[in-house]
């Protein structure tokens, strides 16, 4: 499958391991009646609010992956923006709320199927290493509580870095710590533009992980919708 032998697996975190979305639906269901939003929506049901939160995270990340907008930003416009969207000023959302779900959700463990049957698969047989564009505290809770520092030599956090993927210094950066080879390494995440492009872009394999089976971009060469394929595949 792969012209090189490969050596080091580079993992993203969010959304290729830790499953962001589920976790996230979980805290912002407690929360949103423990702050009555479903008085302060008009709505009995936090699907809506969920939904509205999920479009806009995912935008706000992408615009964070990009350098466009900084962590206080996307922290603020998230939320600000679904209440604006649900009609509902702004101003009214507690900021109590914002610190809750910052502690509640890193500490979920709903990890995607095979997990950690696939990173122990793996780590028997490679040097395993993290790159995240997630938050510093964030990132080691969730590692800690689901269990997964072990898997990983190394663990790169772009916060902690200075530059976030889809930049080649990350990328660059990670390879010379992990002291490991172009040709012999793989990067394996969600996002196109920050996994997969970010590491071609430098001459890494990559592999997109497309759970929810989207259509594949005609640049991306390898793609999974299972955690499980990797045990065929490396």
């Amino acid at each position: 499958m792969f012209q090189q032998e490969k050596k080091d697996i580079f993992f993203d975190l969010d959304h290729t391991i830790w499953d962001f979305d589920k976790n996230a639906e979980e805290t912002l269901d407690e929360l949103y009646y423990h702050y009555k939003f479903d008085q302060l929506f008009q709505q009995e049901s936090s699907a809506q609010f969920i939904q509205t939160y999920t479009v806009n995270n995912h935008r706000v990340w992408n615009l964070y992956h990009h350098g466009k907008i900084d962590k206080t930003e996307l922290r603020r416009a998230r939320f600000a923006d679904t209440f604006t969207q649900l009609g509902v000023d702004p101003s009214l959302f507690p900021s109590s709320f914002e610190i809750e779900y910052l502690r509640m959700c890193p500490q979920k463990t709903n990890l995607f199927p095979h997990a950690h049957e696939t990173l122990q698969y793996l780590y028997k047989n490679y040097n395993l290493h993290l790159i995240s564009n997630g938050f510093k505290e964030a990132c080691e809770v969730k590692l800690d509580k689901s269990d997964l520092n072990k898997y990983f030599k190394n663990i790169f956090i772009s916060e902690v870095v200075g530059v976030n993927k889809p930049d080649p210094r990350i990328f660059n950066f990670a390879l010379d710590k992990a002291d490991a080879k172009i040709d012999n390494s793989i990067m394996i995440g969600d996002n196109i533009d920050a996994d997969v492009r970010g590491a071609m872009n430098v001459g890494m394999d990559a592999i997109f992980f497309n759970p929810n089976q989207g259509e594949r971009p005609q640049d991306v060469i390898h793609m999974i919708s299972n955690l499980k394929e990797l045990q065929s595949i490396l």
